[in-house]
């Protein structure tokens, strides 16, 4: 492209500046827009007497369900097999993914996913094994199990994982159980928890559901939690501080070291949401910074699929003093073979809290973690972190004239701005995410954290390459120009170009609806706009 994004190789507008847009051209009798294809929902596709499959009704069989017999139809649409297909087809493109473009959703890390771990973890004895099969039938995948934890031991600097979380908030779960339990081994009912307020949100309430008190700290001018204010509020009862390094705001806590120290002298532990690792793996040993329990999401530091809820994994290292409480089941190599510990009997001096979760995780998120580690080396991992915080301080520099930023001062993985540069436009944080949309990209997180007003968080990755941050620095900087030069309606109007238009997202919320009617328009996209 010559001259701007908006320009074909000719020079000539890729949308014609009189023509109408997305937004105000004609409605079309199908209700589709070229191959924007309108689709309604596979119910109000369904037709009696049609199925995608043909199977013949069971004959001379008896039932054991008893009295669970159906009685009435099971309320399936009734689809052809080419319907069901093109119906899903058509939904997924409307899905934006990393495929697709950037994701510069802050603090999840949606980075791309080397196609050599697929292709891994769909390898026959990985993908088709069974939690349930005899020990001796799965030696592989202990043996690779085995090889996972002595890596993330490695990078952390820790003595001892847990594996079986299958989520950064259930690893958050599993290490303040063990903190607990560690309590408990002690005789101190030690139930107050320090969580600043740069922590991720999950902290708190993991804190709160593990029988602890919450006792918020509030960040310094500079984002970050100062050791006097950590030191003020420790005392006999304070069982731990739970700290996200690098923080929610995008920024290195510099006194880590200290309150780690203070916190130990007063009698706690330091737990470690370690949901930001991507920023310092193979550069920063958790352990060194004298920290007792951390959780690594798999999926953001090691490149395994994210969103929707899972897959995911998040294994839990431990320090010296917690490796005791970790809880069952671990892979041990007994010099033969590997074995699962299962039984506290067999733990011989260790005192697990228990079993988090039935069987032992996530195995395909370990194939691809341990495949990504591999591939990437001593070296690889650490240029990841180099890479993604160069990425975040480029976006950061670019675009601190066009926007503003709350803190001073290089980031680390993410880029976080407030809503300042938008006083006196008009235009929200929600209408500057929308309008982002209509340029082609997920929006950014927005309003988190909660410490800074009007927040938009940016994590480029180190996926990225300039080409593409060039891009998007490009979009973002002329959404805030038009903010600014009073184009209030590009940014309440939107997103005018995306499947549906934008919805009163409080009565969604509080009103949804959760079924087709009969009364529903043929086109939900005529509906909403």
């Amino acid at each position: 492209m010559s001259g701007g994004y908006g320009l074909t190789g000719q020079g000539r507008p890729t949308r014609s500046e009189d023509g109408p847009e997305a937004g105000t051209a004609p409605a079309t009798f199908s209700g589709n827009r070229g191959l924007d294809v309108e689709e309604r929902l596979i119910f109000a596709l369904s037709r009696p007497g049609v199925s995608g499959v043909d199977l013949p009704e069971p004959k001379g069989l008896p039932t054991r369900i008893g009295v669970r017999t159906r009685t009435e139809a099971i309320g399936l649409p009734g689809v052809s097999e080419p319907e069901v297909v093109r119906h899903f087809v058509r939904l997924s493109r409307q899905n934006y993914s990393i495929d697709l473009g950037l994701f510069p959703l802050g603090s999840c890390t949606m980075k791309h996913n080397p196609r050599l771990n697929e292709k891994l973890a769909r390898l026959p004895g990985l993908a088709d094994i069974h939690p349930l099969q005899p020990v001796s039938t799965v030696q592989g995948a202990l043996d690779l199990i085995h090889t996972l934890s002595h890596w993330l031991k490695v990078l952390t600097g820790l003595p001892a994982v847990a594996l079986s979380p299958k989520a950064g908030a259930h690893g958050e779960l599993c290490g303040m159980m063990a903190i607990r339990a560690a309590l408990d081994a002690r005789g101190e009912r030690r139930r107050r928890v320090l969580v600043p307020v740069s922590a991720h949100g999950t902290n708190p309430a993991t804190a709160a559901q593990c029988g602890f008190e919450v006792d918020e700290i509030e960040a310094g001018p500079d984002g970050r939690v100062s050791v006097e204010a950590v030191k003020a509020r420790l005392g006999p009862d304070v069982a731990g501080i739970m700290l996200t390094n690098p923080n929610t705001c995008g920024l290195f806590e510099r006194e880590v070291k200290a309150i780690a120290d203070a916190v130990h002298a007063a009698g706690g532990y330091f737990y470690c949401d370690g949901a930001n690792f991507n920023a310092i793996v193979g550069r920063v040993r958790p352990g060194d910074l004298g920290i007792d329990a951390m959780h690594i999401n798999l999926h953001k530091t090691f490149s395994t699929p994210h969103g929707g809820g899972g897959p995911g994994a998040g294994p839990v290292v431990f320090s010296e003093a917690l490796a005791p409480f970790a809880p069952r089941p671990w892979v041990t190599d007994r010099g033969a073979g590997f074995a699962l510990v299962e039984d506290e009997v067999e733990a011989g001096t260790a005192r697990p809290f228990g079993r988090l979760t039935a069987f032992h995780g996530q195995m395909g998120m370990f194939v691809r973690a341990l495949a990504y580690m591999m591939s990437h080396g001593a070296d690889g991992l650490r240029q990841v972190a180099d890479d993604a915080v160069l990425g975040a301080n480029y976006v950061l520099a670019r675009l601190k004239d066009e926007m503003s930023a709350p803190f001073e001062g290089p980031c680390m993985h993410e880029a976080l701005f407030d809503d300042r540069f938008l006083e006196g436009t008009g235009v929200t944080t929600l209408d500057f995410a929308k309008a982002l949309i209509d340029e082609g990209y997920h929006p950014m997180t927005v309003y988190f954290p909660l410490v800074v007003h009007g927040a938009m968080l940016v994590e480029p990755t180190e996926s990225e390459s300039k080409e593409s941050l060039d891009r998007f620095i490009a979009s973002m900087a002329g959404l805030a120009r038009a903010a600014k030069a009073g184009d209030t309606e590009r940014f309440t109007a939107a997103p005018r170009f995306a499947p549906r238009r934008r919805l009163d997202e409080t009565r969604a919320a509080r009103k949804p609806v959760l079924t087709a009617s009969e009364g529903a328009p043929a086109s939900p996209r005529a509906a909403a706009e």
